[in-house]
């Protein structure tokens, strides 16, 4: 079976598809069920599409052995009010909704699950796993779907708001108040002083020294905080090892090969 693409998981209006709520569906070969990787695209909130991301999604069903989804989810813009945490609470229904979709032909493990996020969508999968129930109940995961998260993986992320804009002032106009509103202070959606809502999650976090948009302060701020709150064993770095921009280190060969290496495909 080839790809699965534009499939809605949610559709709240029945005589119309939203392609903001839809996924693509990338299978693996043989019918033994294989965990299942979830990638979401970042773009500051406001930007980018499921389908710039099938290299990866290919790449990634190819060196695993595991199938792969890849969901879209509403957006900011200057001229269409969306916040936080809308963008997230999308995310969070696809997962529910992945959980338990069933479909001819397609097979993969529904109790094994690795979360994979790109710049935003490392803070929005990081409002998820973590607990964010004193800002955002919202994105409360239920327990089925926690308990089959085994692992996620995040590359040039996002996690203190407020500390980006300390080092990138002009953030704030370009896409920080679209996508959380204009606030004195984003200190309360700081996924980076977060508490664990689950102690089996294994983390890797990746940042490569030659991102330009997203400074290595930020990762390291996320693994301070995840090795005070978790088992130092569930906690990967890979800080030096990546020379890419931002976004061209998703099309490095060694980022699916680390991922493999993670999630023991």
């Amino acid at each position: 079976m080839d790809m699965l693409s534009d499939i809605p998981y949610s559709v709240p209006d029945k005589n119309k598809v939203d392609p903001y709520r839809t996924f693509d569906f990338y299978p693996s070969r043989g019918p033994e069920p294989r965990p299942l990787l979830c990638f979401v695209h970042g773009g500051a909130w406001r930007s980018e599409d499921k389908s710039d991301h099938s290299t990866l999604a290919r790449r990634l069903v190819e060196s695993t052995g595991f199938p792969v989804v890849v969901p879209n989810y509403r957006l900011s813009a200057k001229d269409r009010v969306f916040h936080h945490p809308g963008h997230t609470e999308d995310v969070l229904e696809f997962l529910h909704f992945i959980l338990t979709w069933h479909q001819d032909g397609v097979v993969f493990d529904r109790s094994k699950f690795y979360l994979i996020g790109h710049s935003c969508s490392a803070h929005m999968l990081s409002s998820i796993i973590l607990d964010s129930s004193h800002v955002t109940p919202t994105l409360t995961p239920k327990d089925d779907l926690l308990a089959a998260v085994q692992g996620v993986v995040f590359s040039e992320g996002i996690y203190d708001i407020q500390k980006l804009l300390g080092t990138f002032p002009p953030y704030r106009d370009w896409f920080i108040a679209d996508a959380f509103g204009d606030r004195p202070t984003y200190d309360d959606v700081s996924v980076a002083s977060y508490r664990p809502r689950a102690e089996h999650v294994r983390w890797l976090i990746i940042h490569s020294k030659n991102d330009t948009l997203v400074d290595t302060a930020q990762s390291e701020a996320m693994i301070d905080r995840l090795k005070a709150t978790h088992p130092s064993s569930s906690v990967e770095q890979s800080l030096g090892e990546f020379e890419d921009e931002h976004d061209a280190i998703l099309l490095n060969p060694r980022y699916a090969q680390l991922i493999t290496e993670f999630v023991g495909a």
